[in-house]
């Protein structure tokens, strides 16, 4: 039987639409399992470097670079075992921030359609307001700055003064950026609840990351059965 040509950096490269350098890339990352040379110093690449490479590049958009890349290495390493216990930790961190949105959704309903915090009648200071909230004062200010917050300014000191709408909008600004909201998804809400009283849009960015969580579990699952097959296609050194 006639053995198959080996294939070059450039034959890999044009197969996933990349660099021939990037295979390079990928080769010292682990990402490629170990390339034999010919006798005068070539890389000879076979199917089963196509298929790693593959494989790699399926598991990149559900469980990022940085995992595929160690998950990928760990196999090339002989642990099969290992690269599975980095698959399952990225499912449970996942699994954590889906966990994490559903906490958030009530917290922030809660905050958003409930009264208003108490405040003193002359308003809380910047440091009072931090304290309830659990973060620094310099949170507030930068969300003020962002124009997220904009507290009055006491007469003659200048003295930032927070009235009970403010209080509650900081929490639901602090509940959303624990949650890892932009600050334009958060000017979003907290414009429309401002406006209207409405939780809409509230609501609009909840389903959103709901969708993104979705979109990335559909992608996990693609990526790990292709890792399945190339594990059982190959072997695991």
């Amino acid at each position: 039987m006639t053995a198959m040509a080996a294939l070059r950096p450039v034959d890999l490269a044009r197969a996933v639409g990349v660099s021939a350098q990037q295979i390079r890339n990928y080769e010292d990352a682990g990402v490629l399992p170990l390339v034999p040379r010919s006798d005068s110093g070539y890389r000879q690449f076979s199917e089963r470097h196509l298929r790693a490479l593959r494989t790699f590049r399926a598991l990149v958009p559900g469980y990022g670079v940085v995992a595929a890349r160690s998950i990928m290495r760990t196999v090339h390493d002989g642990d099969v075992a290992g690269a599975l216990a980095l698959v399952d930790a990225v499912h449970a961190e996942l699994h954590d921030h889906r966990r994490q949105l559903h906490e958030t959704a009530e917290a922030l309903e809660a905050v958003a359609s409930g009264p208003a915090p108490t405040a003193s009648p002359r308003g809380l200071r910047v440091g009072d307001v931090a304290r309830r909230l659990g973060v620094r004062p310099s949170a507030l200010r930068t969300w003020e700055a962002a124009g997220l917050l904009a507290p009055a300014r006491e007469p003659g000191t200048s003295y930032r003064t927070y009235t009970a709408d403010d209080v509650r909008d900081a929490q639901l600004v602090n509940l959303l950026r624990q949650s890892r909201y932009g600050l334009e998804q958060v000017r979003l809400v907290l414009g429309e609840l401002r406006r209207t009283g409405s939780t809409e849009a509230l609501r609009a960015v909840l389903a959103q990351r709901r969708e993104q969580l979705t979109a990335r579990t559909l992608a996990m699952l693609d990526g790990a059965g292709r890792l399945h097959a190339y594990l059982t296609t190959e072997p695991a050194g």
